[in-house]
C-alpha cells in the first residue's frame, strides 16, 4: 500500500509500508571506488523501532553505508528500501530526507548564534516557502512539541542559551532534537559519544534507549563501552560486508570477530 502524505513544505512523500516489520532493508549492495569494493554484497535489515549498533574496523564500508542509505552515494549494483515500498536508489538526498531519514555526522551542526528552543523551532517541519515562513507564527501546539522535545534531549533548563555556548554533549543532543522535530523514520547516528565526557556518555545513552521503539535508530560507534550498555543487536561489518550479527556476547565470543579486531 503506497499512501501519500502532505509533508508541509509542498512535496509528497510516501509512507513505508513495513508490513512484517521491517524499516529498512539493504539487499546484495555493491559500491567501488577505483575498483576498491567498499561495500561488497552488502545485506542488512532493520526492524521498525529497532537499536541496532553497527560496529567495525577503519575502512570496513560503515560510513558508506550510510552514505548509501541516505542517497549521498549510489551503489553499483543492488537495492535499498525503506519499508517493502520506497525505493532509496531512486531519491535525491532531500527526497529521502522528506521520506523519513535523519542522518547525524560525528560533528554536532546547530545555529550557533540561536537560542536552543529557536534551534528547535526552525527544524519544525513547516511550510519553507517565502510567503508562508514570513507569516509564520508559532502555534500552542508547536509550542508544546518544542517543550516536550526539550524534556527528551534534557535541555529545558537551557532553553533560553545561544547554541553555541553548550558543551560538546549539549550541541550533540540538541542536533538530535532537531533531527527528531522532522518527525523521522529512521535516525542514522555516527559516533554520537565521541568527545563526551563519562556523564555525558551515559545520559547519550539513556536518551537512545528511550528513543528506540517510537524510531528505529542506527548507531555507528567504535567505544565498545557504550555499545555495551544500549545494544540488543550489534552488526559487525568488514571488507563491506556483514561479518557477524547478534547479541554482543555472541559477538565477543565470536572467533572471526576477534581476529579482525585483534589485527587492526
Amino acid at each position: 500500500m503506497n499512501t501519500a502524505i502532505h509533508r508541509g513544505n509542498g512535496d509528497f512523500g510516501e509512507v513505508p509500508d513495513t508490513l512484517g516489520g521491517v524499516i529498512l532493508h539493504l539487499e546484495a549492495v555493491t559500491v567501488s571506488f577505483d575498483g576498491f569494493k567498499a561495500l561488497n554484497d552488502l545485506s542488512l535489515s532493520i526492524d521498525e523501532g529497532e537499536l541496532r549498533c553497527i560496529i567495525g574496523p577503519n575502512g570496513a564500508g560503515k560510513t558508506t553505508m550510510m552514505d548509501v542509505i541516505t542517497g549521498k552515494t549510489r551503489p553499483d549494483r543492488g537495492s535499498v528500501f525503506l519499508g517493502r515500498n520506497i525505493d532509496l536508489s531512486r531519491l535525491s538526498e532531500s527526497q529521502i530526507a522528506r521520506a523519513g531519514i535523519g542522518r547525524k555526522f560525528q560533528k554536532p551542526t546547530v545555529f550557533e548564534n540561536q537560542s536552543v528552543f529557536d534551534n528547535l523551532e526552525l527544524a519544525l517541519k513547516t511550510d519553507k516557502r517565502v510567503f508562508p515562513s514570513l507569516w509564520h507564527r508559532l502555534s500552542g501546539e508547536k509550542r508544546d512539541r518544542i517543550s516536550e522535545m526539550l524534556r527528551v534531549i534534557q535541555l529545558e533548563k537551557v532553553a533560553d542559551r545561544q547554541a553555541g555556548l553548550l558543551s560538546h554533549g549539549q550541541k550533540q543532543w540538541l542536533e538530535i532534537g532537531m533531527l527528531l522535530m522532522q518527525e523521522p523514520r529512521l535516525l542514522l547516528l555516527d559516533e554520537p559519544v565521541a568527545g563526551m565526557t563519562d556523564e555525558e556518555t551515559e545520559r547519550s545513552g539513556e536518551l537512545f534507549l528511550s528513543l528506540a521503539g517510537k524510531y528505529s535508530v542506527i548507531v555507528v560507534e567504535h567505544d565498545m563501552d557504550f555499545v555495551a550498555k544500549i545494544s540488543r543487536r550489534v552488526t559487525v561489518l568488514h571488507e563491506g560486508r556483514v561479518l557477524a550479527e547478534g547479541s554482543l556476547d555472541f559477538i565477543k565470543a565470536n572467533e572471526q570477530v576477534v581476529e579482525v579486531y585483534m589485527g587492526r
